[in-house]
Order: structure tokens, then C-alpha cells, then sequence
């Protein structure tokens, strides 16, 4: 049981580390060496912490290389697919931009019964080998936010999710073709105006909205590609 208790504890501050980016994508985590002091935990207790993130998409073992961050997507747990971020942290240099972090008027079509309140808003801009892809707003409905949004610049959405006790559980996503407008066409240095849109609903065990996300591709950069596992 105890074994059990400490390979979770350091599979979820593993977990943390990535999604906060102290292991960037890319990059390879410490050695089981390096991490069996860092923890002073066994070398088993190491392995089966890294196996979990493996099998949950975070990472992937190399033989006579090491175990690599191929994703610090949110949403990794909830899926057998592999993310299309971790499909394009596998094409180059994967990096991400804060745009803007500031609260907005809650909308109506989400949160009828909360229409007049306000909304955590975080758009970044990812990038590939320094060429930009995507823009993300998140819209964040249901979260404490303290008066200086400053302080929230360098978190992460995990974490931010984590400090208000919030659990994303499943989503819902919807696609479309949309035609850019010239701010969006500006931040994506894009050469064309169409692009695929996805709208994002995170929902907790409860059926309450957590986190919405409007996801604008350029997919003559980066194709939009999921790989599916068969289970």
C-alpha cells in the first residue's frame, strides 16, 4: 500500500512539473538516478511512476536516451487518442505565448443563471519551431482569481484549475471552418484566410461548466491530426 501511495505522489508531482513547464516539451525528464535521490524513493518506485505518465501521454521512454515530454496537454487523462499537441510536439519545438490574461463578461449562452458575472479570460499563441499555428482564448467561468491577474501569468491552466479545486472530468468538442479576420490573420502571420476552429466544453463529475476554449489552427502549418489507439 505504501509503495502504491508514494509511485502516485510522485507521478503527480511529475504531472505538475510538466503541466507548469518545468519540463518543456521536447525535453527529457531527470534519470531514474536523478529522480530516486530527488524523491528518496526506490528505483521501483520510480518506474511505475513514469509508466502511468507514459500511459497517460505524457511521456515516452527512449532506449540508451532517456524518458522525453512529448505533451502537457490537460486533457491527456481523459483520452485514449493521442493530443494534437503532443502529435506536434513531435514535428519540432513546441512553444506558447501569453497573449492576454483578463476578466470578461460571462456569456449568457454558458452560464444563463450567471450572465451577469465575469469570466477569467487566457489567450495564447502556440507556435512550432517559432512559426505560429494556433491562438487559444480559455474562458474560465467558475474561478477565483486574485485582484493582480498578474500573478496568474506564469501558471499554468492546470494549475489554476488546481488552486480553485477544479476537475476537468469530459468535454465536448465542435469543429468548424471559419474564415479569419484580420486580427486573427495578424497573430497567425497567415497567408490565407481559412482556418479550422474547435470549441471546447470541460465539464466536471457534476455536470458544471469548468472551462471553455475557442482554438483557432492554421492547419497549412500544422495539419489538425489526432493518432487513435485500438483498444
Amino acid at each position: 500500500m505504501e509503495t502504491k501511495i508514494l509511485y502516485q505522489k510522485v507521478s503527480a508531482d511529475l504531472k505538475r512539473r510538466i503541466l507548469d513547464g518545468d519540463y518543456e516539451v521536447g525535453g527529457l525528464i531527470p534519470s531514474e538516478g536523478e529522480l530516486e535521490r530527488y524523491y528518496q524513493v526506490s528505483k521501483i518506485t520510480i518506474r511505475k511512476a513514469v509508466e502511468v505518465l507514459v500511459s497517460e501521454g505524457y511521456l515516452e521512454k527512449k532506449s540508451g536516451i532517456g524518458t522525453r515530454v512529448i505533451s502537457n496537454d490537460l486533457f491527456n487523462k481523459l483520452t485514449q487518442t493521442q493530443s494534437f499537441t503532443a502529435t506536434v510536439g513531435q514535428q519540432g519545438k513546441l512553444t506558447k505565448e501569453l497573449i492576454k490574461i483578463e476578466r470578461v463578461p460571462a456569456v449568457p449562452a454558458l452560464l444563463p443563471s450567471e450572465s451577469q458575472g465575469t469570466m477569467l479570460r487566457i489567450k495564447r499563441r502556440y507556435l512550432l519551431d517559432g512559426k505560429p499555428f494556433a491562438v487559444v482564448d480559455h474562458y474560465l467561468p467558475n474561478t477565483l482569481v486574485p485582484t493582480k491577474l498578474t500573478a496568474l501569468r506564469h501558471r499554468s491552466l492546470y494549475k489554476i484549475l488546481q488552486e480553485n479545486g477544479q476537475t476537468i472530468t469530459h468535454f465536448q468538442d465542435k469543429f468548424s471552418a471559419v474564415t479569419l479576420a484580420d486580427s486573427e490573420r495578424a497573430l497567425l502571420e497567415s497567408q490565407t484566410p481559412l482556418a479550422i476552429r474547435r470549441e471546447r466544453k470541460g465539464y466536471d463529475g457534476h455536470q458544471r461548466l469548468v472551462e471553455f476554449s475557442i482554438a483557432t489552427y492554421q492547419t497549412d502549418v500544422v495539419p489538425y491530426q489526432i493518432n487513435y489507439d485500438v483498444l
